[in-house]
């Protein structure tokens, strides 16, 4: 899956949310410090629930993370 969106500063991102283990994104180190960062802490995956901890191998945790945290534009 690939992520394009903007960080809270306006910084341009595009990464790539392999959905395995090792790196939860490629692509931009400034996202995959912020999904590492956030690691193990529970997200909502829809504004009702369910509630689960983040798991940076779980590509749908990942994306609804950055949806929370940054501005997505686009998803492919």
């Amino acid at each position: 899956m690939l992520v394009t969106g903007t960080l809270e500063d306006g910084s341009a991102y595009q990464v790539r949310i392999p959905g395995q283990g090792g790196s939860p994104v490629t692509g931009s180190r400034r996202v995959r410090a912020l999904v590492e960062q956030y690691a193990g802490t529970p997200v909502l995956l829809d504004p009702l629930g369910p509630r689960r901890s983040l798991d940076p191998a779980d590509t749908a945790a990942v994306l609804t993370l950055l949806r929370h945290k940054t501005q997505v534009v686009e998803v492919r």
